[in-house]
């Protein structure tokens, strides 16, 4: 009786043994399976490669940086012959990240474009890099997943719209600064979901058209109230828009009149901020044109400050 009482414990005790070592080797795998989440606040510089390509990017990480707290991210893409270093120094986004504790990256397109779909010169598909790439800093940074914005100028406008149309499974809002929606996705853009998007554009725009371009000309875009229209029309937004007039005290005939257009499915939103008489500039934006401060300094108008408020408005559900 003796010996059978012992044999039972013993494979007890083998059995609890066993156990532990697959508990803790579990563990250690689940630990292993974690982002690393190592990033140096201020200044970072990384490149990933995706379709045969290296890629370059710009991140900036401010101080309030907890890896313990998930963190929103703001995507920022240069226009045309611009890098993601002058998309910083332009739009300032690094200042007002410090101030307001979320990260922002600056990828760098190649041959200093973007591939929007209608650029046959290159066959880099950059929805898929922009894809890649959040996961990238996912992995080594603890971002808030339900708080990931796009915004660009220019061409780099133009990608956030055709995110807008590809991605708004992870992305939870778009702003477009001086650019619109190409008339060659607009027929197959049916996102699944609601898009709130902010669009930001001057009417006198010389490079992205207000009123739009010839629809048979190769990357033609479609005019700013058609692309504010398509968005209000995909978005089921039934409340009037909520039209308003920045004040403006200084001399000078610029204004911005915006429209917000609410009452949308599932809570989204277009907001429409129009620099009447405006050209193709970030509007409050860092320059060393002097005309272009002076208009800045007349304007009174803050793209960043702008956007970065319509982004907190929204997370992705």
């Amino acid at each position: 009786m003796k010996s059978y009482l012992k044999s039972r414990l013993l494979r007890h005790v083998v059995a609890s043994i066993i156990l532990m070592s697959s508990v803790t080797a579990y563990s250690s795998l689940a630990a292993q399976s974690k982002p690393t989440q190592k990033v140096a606040y201020g200044d970072n510089y990384g490149q990933l490669s995706n379709q045969g390509k290296s890629r370059t990017y710009y991140l900036y990480t401010p101080k309030s940086y907890n890896p313990q707290s998930p963190t929103p991210l703001v995507i920022a893409f240069h226009g045309d012959n611009g890098s993601g270093h002058s998309m910083s120094d332009v739009s300032r986004f690094n200042d007002l990240a410090e101030q307001k504790g979320f990260i922002v990256v600056y990828p760098d397109g190649i041959d200093h474009t973007w591939n929007t779909g209608g650029n046959s010169q290159t066959s880099v598909n950059d929805v898929s890099f922009v894809s890649a790439l959040i996961d990238r800093i996912q992995e080594t940074t603890n971002i808030d997943s339900r708080k990931i914005y796009v915004t660009g100028f220019s061409r780099g406008a133009i990608l956030a719209q055709t995110l807008a149309c590809q991605m708004p499974n992870k992305i939870a809002a778009f702003a477009s600064v001086a650019g619109s929606l190409p008339v060659q996705l607009q027929s197959s853009c049916q996102p699944p979901t609601p898009v709130s998007m902010l669009m930001i554009n001057g009417t006198k725009d010389q490079e992205v058209h207000y009123q739009g371009d010839n629809k048979s000309q190769p990357d033609a875009l479609a005019s700013i109230p058609d692309t504010v229209n398509f968005w209000r029309s995909h978005d089921q937004c039934t409340s009037p828009a909520q039209n308003s007039q920045l004040p403006n005290s200084n001399s000078g005939d610029l204004s911005v009149k915006t429209s917000q257009y609410s009452g949308c499915s599932r809570g989204a939103e277009v907001v429409q901020a129009s620099v009447v008489d405006g050209g193709h500039f970030w509007p409050g934006g860092a320059s060393d044109d002097k005309n272009l401060k002076e208009v800045n300094a007349q304007l009174g108008f803050n793209a960043t400050q702008t956007i970065w408020d319509f982004f907190q408005r929204h997370t992705l559900s």
